[in-house]
């Protein structure tokens, strides 16, 4: 079960000032039906939608680490902004205020990498799938300094 009732979600939801909506897809996965259908009667849900909470909820936010340290790695702007939002979002639907007071906290130069990696130790995680090369790159932008000393491809600029 998420660690938010839904009255809690649905307060989070209207508070939203994310203007591209990136919190909101990760808050709208957490609540049920009936929930959805108070914030938009219209709403076409799957007839077996339900909302993703316990195990599934942790597991969602475990794949979307490893996507958030992919985009950032590869400096793409937008997806990397993206994936901080929902990562704190994540953290928030879990219960766990100390980690989105750490990405807060963070700064968010080097494509956000400063703020995943907050959400990483938080977790007590580590982005899957990466490179030895990426690993050292992550841990070096997490520092707020360029993937490697030669970055042409976003780092600083």
């Amino acid at each position: 079960m998420s660690a938010r009732t839904q009255d809690e979600i649905i307060a989070r939801f209207h508070a939203s000032d994310d203007f591209f909506g990136f919190a909101i897809e990760v808050l709208t996965e957490s609540l049920t039906a009936e929930s959805i259908r108070s914030i938009n009667a219209d709403a076409e849900l799957p007839g077996d939608w339900k909302p993703q909470t316990g195990t599934e909820l942790t597991e969602a936010a475990r794949g979307y680490l490893d996507f958030a340290a992919e985009k950032a790695l590869a400096h793409r702007g937008i997806s990397a902004e993206r994936s901080t939002i929902k990562l704190r979002e994540y953290a928030w639907l879990l219960g766990r205020d100390d980690i989105v007071q750490a990405m807060d906290n963070a700064d968010y130069p080097q494509y956000g990498v400063p703020k995943v990696k907050a959400f990483a130790d938080g977790m007590g995680w580590t982005p899957n799938g990466l490179s030895t090369a990426e690993v050292i790159e992550f841990e070096r932008m997490a520092q707020g300094r360029y993937c490697t000393d030669d970055c042409v491809g976003g780092c600083g600029q």
